[in-house]
């Protein structure tokens, strides 16, 4: 957890009237364990009337993992069926699918499903996926 009392922050919780500080401090002690520092992950926030507020940490973006997967810092300014930007195989797609699958809004859905969400991420960013034997 990298978060820190800021504009941006202060922005979306000063309508709300949430300590920053202190949403700061559960959050990162939260995110610790859960992903390396600088790994950018959706928060879903529930402010109650008294103040107070509970959140839930999501994944990281699908584009995130496949970027890092596939050994990319950022996608093509125009995407090409015929040329790659980079490639992920079968298993990166279904891990990437498996960490997505944890999200509370995806727990119901087949793990297949996911995975075909994730192929069809990569599609649009450039990025192939590669099977066992094919050439880049």
């Amino acid at each position: 957890g990298q978060a820190r009392p800021g504009p941006a922050i202060g922005q979306a919780l000063g309508p709300l009237g949430i300590n920053m500080a202190e949403f700061c401090k559960q959050f990162n002690d939260q995110t610790d364990t859960l992903y390396s520092k600088g790994t950018p992950v959706s928060v879903q926030l529930a402010a109650l009337s008294d103040r107070t507020f509970t959140f839930e940490v999501r994944s990281p973006p699908t584009s995130y993992l496949l970027k890092q997967a596939a050994g990319v810092t950022k996608g093509p300014s125009h995407v090409s069926a015929e040329k790659a930007v980079g490639y992920v195989t079968p298993e990166q797609v279904y891990e990437i699918a498996r960490v997505k699958q944890r999200d509370g809004m995806r727990w119901h859905l087949p793990l297949e499903g996911v995975a075909k969400s994730v192929i069809g991420t990569a599609k649009s960013m450039g990025i192939h996926v590669q099977e066992a034997g094919e050439e880049k």
